[in-house]
């Protein structure tokens, strides 16, 4: 079996996850973006290498571009990329979002030495300025393009295309959060995940069919486990220890193979309680592209 990783380092990973981007807050912002209103003509471009020296170093001279790198097949690019089309939109066109597909575009992808998916990366007169990789709450995504913004009309770089009929105000509005949603976020914040459970538990209870909530429960379940691990029991109970942790600093891959192999060796009860375990884990990694591999080794392991 693999060796348990640091609890204190996977502790660390879980809280800087969530503590800037609760869950019901990012779903909030990708159900917005998906029925945003469309951002005017030009902000949002598919770039090739063919026009990628007119549509980003020469647009970069008079307003921002912010380059979006993704792929069909990379779960977070999914969401993502409709967050970055929504702020280009809000922010009436002070910059321009430039979406490379980089399977399509390796040369560009090359030249930006991307290292995973999602990247953005933001060009200002013909010179990138790196800005963020992952799947990043709309909160913080609005952060990184407000200090873009910020440092491009330092610059003298404070242009705006496609603006829309109506006047735009220079800051963007930012969208208030579920005040359902409210004191379990006051819980995390506070490092309080006992209490953070508590309120998830309340708020599934009024409504069972909340996926927020139920995603909630589950997180703060993981988090009260990763600060705590199991120290000693049979190698059972500290299996199902290290897979959280593996989960907690974000190894899915790991806790999934861990919890796969459990189901695989184990029966009765305990072969249940690892299969539960991975089922919640499923739930909790949502798009991560461990998930389906795992999925088809749990099959195989059950049958």
């Amino acid at each position: 079996m693999n060796k348990p990783p640091n609890p204190a380092a996977a502790a660390a990973t879980l809280r800087g996850a969530v503590d800037l981007g609760a869950l019901s807050a990012q779903r909030e912002a990708q159900q917005r973006a998906a029925s945003a209103p469309p951002p005017p003509p030009g902000v949002v471009i598919d770039v090739t290498t063919e026009n990628f020296e007119k549509a980003v170093i020469e647009q970069s001279m008079t307003v921002p571009v912010v380059v979006d790198l993704w792929a069909t097949w990379c779960g977070p690019c999914k969401t993502l990329s409709p967050i970055l089309e929504m702020l280009a939109g809000a922010y009436g066109g002070r910059f321009v979002l430039a979406k490379i597909d980089v399977d399509a575009e390796q040369q560009i992808a090359a030249a930006f030495q991307v290292q995973s998916i999602p990247t953005v990366i933001a060009v200002v007169k013909g010179q990138p300025v790196p800005l963020f990789q992952g799947a990043l709450p709309e909160a913080q995504v609005r952060a990184y393009l407000d200090q873009l913004m910020k440092a491009a009309e330092e610059m003298g770089v404070n242009g705006r295309v496609g603006a829309a009929d109506e006047p735009e105000s220079d800051e963007p509005v930012e969208e208030p959060l579920d005040p359902r949603f409210v004191a379990a976020f006051d819980a995390i914040e506070a490092g309080d995940w006992a209490q953070a459970e508590a309120e998830y538990v309340k708020l599934l209870n009024d409504s069972p069919a909340d996926a927020d909530a139920k995603a909630g429960v589950l997180l703060a379940q993981l988090m009260q486990r990763v600060e705590s691990p199991a120290e000693a029991g049979d190698a059972f109970t500290l299996e199902l220890a290290a897979a959280d942790l593996d989960a907690g600093g974000g190894d899915w891959a790991g806790a999934f193979a861990r919890l796969v192999e459990l189901v695989r060796v184990t029966s009765g009860d305990e072969r249940n309680a690892a299969r539960q375990r991975l089922l919640e884990f499923f739930e909790l990694a949502g798009d991560d592209p461990a998930v389906q591999p795992a999925r088809i080794a749990l099959a195989s392991a059950l049958f």
